[in-house]
């Protein structure tokens, strides 16, 4: 009986010694495969969060400067230049036909009318290669709004 013990005692110690650093290596290896997907996730929710706010941004300053244009008629040239312009501080541009604007009066400069600008924009996934543009989507579509009001004191004014 104690022999038996003995070579149980001696079967267990080679067991426990067998296994020794493999959990460091365990650790190190699912840590890799889980961690490099998350940072891809927090590094994409980044970029489309980016794209969000020059988005916003864009649209309210493009709005601001179609609703205080002179009577000339560049309206339009200035809210396109005043979107690429925030789009263009956030690393972003504005491409033909992104920018619509509509108005709720005609003419779109009626003093209490409202101008409505609209902006989509696709923002390409980070660290995707081309190759992948075919079997999944590789870009997301951000889209913003905003509303101006055209000041009804404006007819006052020279």
């Amino acid at each position: 009986m104690t022999r038996v013990r003995l070579l149980a005692g001696r079967l267990a110690f080679r067991l426990r010694a067998e296994d020794r650093g493999n959990a460091m290596v365990e650790f190190t290896v699912l840590g890799l495969l889980l961690l490099i997907p998350l940072v891809y996730v927090v590094l994409t929710v980044f970029v489309v969060q980016k794209a969000a706010y020059a988005v916003t941004a864009a649209t309210r300053e493009a709005g601001r400067a179609y609703v205080t244009a002179g009577a000339g008629g560049d309206a339009a040239a200035r809210a396109e230049a005043a979107a690429a312009i925030a789009l263009g501080d956030h690393g972003l541009g504005l491409g033909p036909g992104q920018l619509a604007v509509e108005c709720s009066a005609n003419p779109c400069l009626t003093p209490g009318a409202t101008v409505r600008v609209r902006l989509e924009l696709t923002v390409p996934l980070p660290l995707l290669p081309r190759v992948f543009a075919g079997r999944a989507p590789a870009s997301v579509a951000v889209n913003g709004q905003h509303e101006q009001l055209v000041d009804v004191f404006r007819a006052s004014r020279s």
